[in-house]
């Protein structure tokens, strides 16, 4: 077996002993949960009674107890293409749950939000926090203690962070991610983005745009670029939470409706009652973790997992850093290019080879984690791709060549020899990049910045030509207390704009860039956030001013403001805006007003739940 490299094994022991104390104090919770928590054998009659009322003719069987009951957590809805498919999905798992003698019921549905939809408008200002209205949904819909395993149902960017942070505080069941797939391809996303631009630019109509955006978002599945969304299933894997090869079977097919089947077969075979019990708290480890981070890097996947890996981390007792990202980068090569990295989206990585591939390559380099405690059997289970013959789902061997190396390639031919995502720090605090979709001679932007507290401000400027210059972009007051951290994707196409036409240009913010950021440098998550935290004390991204020359370099890891320090120290902090109000915001002031720095995954409901725990 190949060694593991260095680097991998000094991240992964130092985050094993930084976590030492939470992490046991977790698994005691989950091993306390198991044998005096919530399970059936502890309700009363009249709780089981209405546990099991309208269960039909699984009323019998969950009544005696003597088989293990699924609970189903959904994110079905079907005004969202990507969950769109799950509405039969509970139907399909109660019959195959019962071909292998067990039964299943809907323990509860959780929202599932877009970012597409709300992308630059009022709604994107709830999304991050969805992720933990998620995890408390979840945590309410498994809290009737009717369960002894549970399948997840969800897919897009808050919805499986959010499943994992809920479904962790009952890390003694058994439970499997079970994906629904991509869309199948439509128009090009180059093509795409160049209609985008065009209408940046006034050159194409609104007309011409939205027949773009519709040939590209067609059909049910999820978006079909390698954003966060599909980041998310290519970490479900390299964690073991899929039955393999699961993440990139397109809706619809017999193939998805066998994985679908498996998944239902293979989480009554793992249950505590058995002989292979194979409970999520143990699953997620500082191992299964890592692996997911190296993945993200192979990959070149979404920035959002910068905040949404340490959360999920956190809520298994495990700390995680920028360093450890910025560290992991360094040893892991670039894999894959897939849109907006590359030409191809992720139907054509995954006829590739894909994930499959990804993970014989790291396996066969000692770049991942082998012995991690998946739900299928062990991590080079994962190393294959699920094909049916004769109708009955079977799995083969990745191939041993890329099928298409413009896509994907193997770790002694990388794109990149890092994987592209990088720790930056200073006087501006600390923030991370993605270099993958960026030129090199991109990677370093020194220029005067132009500060905005909205990225509507932004497109004003821009369309006034205020912006035809050199320029470090700066919006602030978008951090996770501040506003509630939206995606700031909605300025792509205007930065884009400008660097095409030779401007070297920089976004530096506090907010999010979502994983289709693309080739314009995006400095983001800069931590501590402009706005005051519960000190008092603004962010130093407060303090800078127009004009100031700011240095964003992911070659030295920085994020600088030149400026004379008597002078920084003798400014005051600029004013916020007053928070907004409308469609539900004022809701979730509670979310902001507790939430943590991004660094830690900017949670208002992990930061009180580690009051207490």
């Amino acid at each position: 077996m190949t060694d593991l490299h260095p680097t991998i094994a000094a991240v992964t022991d130092r985050i094993i002993a930084r976590s030492a104390p939470r992490r046991a104090a977790y698994l005691d919770l989950m091993e306390r949960q198991r044998e005096a928590g919530t399970n059936r054998g502890n309700l009363s009659c009249g709780n089981l009674a209405h546990g099991f009322a309208a269960s039909g003719e699984d009323k019998p069987v969950i009544r005696t107890g003597a088989a293990m009951n699924i609970g189903i957590v959904t994110s079905y809805n079907d005004m969202l293409s990507a969950h769109q498919p799950y509405g039969r999905y509970p139907e399909q798992i109660k019959l195959f749950a019962r071909e292998v003698g067990v039964t299943a019921q809907v323990a509860g549905g959780v929202p599932a939000m877009c970012d597409g939809v709300t992308q630059g408008q009022a709604g994107m200002d709830l999304s991050l926090f969805s992720r933990d209205n998620i995890a408390q949904g979840t945590v309410i819909a498994l809290s009737h203690a009717m369960f002894e395993g549970a399948l997840l149902l969800g897919i897009c960017d808050k919805i499986v962070p959010g499943l994992l942070i809920g479904a962790l505080r009952f890390g003694h069941l058994p439970q499997i991610l079970v994906p629904a797939g991509p869309m199948p391809s439509g128009l090009a996303n180059k093509e795409k983005q160049r209609v985008r631009q065009l209408y940046a630019e006034g050159k194409a109509t609104r007309d011409e745009l939205l027949e773009a955006e519709a040939a590209s978002y067609h059909g049910a599945g999820t978006c079909t670029f390698y954003g966060t969304a599909n980041s998310n299933q290519m970490m479900m894997e390299l964690m073991g939470l899929h039955v393999p090869g699961s993440a990139f079977t397109n809706p619809g097919t017999k193939l998805r409706r066998e994985l679908t089947r498996a998944a239902a077969h293979r989480i009554a075979a793992i249950g505590w009652d058995g002989d292979d019990y194979r409970p999520l708290g143990r699953c997620i480890d500082e191992k299964a973790i890592v692996n997911a981070a190296i993945g993200l890097l192979a990959t070149g996947g979404s920035t959002n997992h910068a905040i949404h890996l340490p959360a999920i981390a956190r809520a298994a007792g495990i700390i995680i850093d920028w360093q450890d990202l910025g560290d992991l980068s360094h040893a892991v090569p670039l894999l894959a290019r897939v849109y907006p990295n590359g030409a191809g989206d992720v139907n054509n990585f995954h006829a590739a080879g894909g994930i499959g591939y990804v993970v014989k390559e790291l396996l066969g380099a000692g770049l991942l984690h082998g012995d991690i405690l998946t739900v299928s059997g062990t991590m080079a289970d994962y190393a294959a791709e699920p094909v049916l013959v004769n109708d009955e789902l079977h799995w083969q061997a990745a191939p041993a060549d890329s099928r298409d190396d413009a896509m994907l390639r193997p770790v002694s031919a990388p794109f990149s020899p890092d994987g592209g995502m990088r720790l930056l720090a200073g006087n501006l605090g600390r923030a991370i990049i993605k270099t993958s979709a960026v030129a090199e001679d991109r990677w370093t932007i020194e220029a005067p910045c132009r500060i905005f507290d909205d990225q509507n401000q932004v497109l004003a400027a821009f369309k006034a030509g205020e912006l035809e210059r050199d320029v470090v972009v700066v919006v602030r007051f978008q951090g996770p207390r501040a506003n509630g951290m939206p995606e700031l994707h909605k300025l792509t196409p205007a930065l884009g704009v400008l660097q095409d036409k030779g401007f070297r240009v920089a976004l530096l913010t506090d907010g999010r860039m979502s994983g289709a950021s693309g080739k314009v440098p995006a400095v983001i998550h800069l931590s501590p956030e402009a706005l005051p935290g519960s000190d008092g004390v603004s962010g130093p991204l407060a303090y800078l001013q127009d004009g100031d020359v700011v240095r964003v370099c992911a070659v030295k890891g920085e994020a600088t403001a030149l400026v004379d320090e008597a002078e920084w120290a003798a400014r005051q902090p600029a004013a916020a805006p007053p928070p907004a109000v409308g469609v539900g915001r004022e809701l979730f002031a509670l979310f902001r007003h507790h939430a943590d720095e991004a660094e830690k995954g900017g949670s208002a409901v992990l930061a009180a739940m580690e009051t207490v725990i």
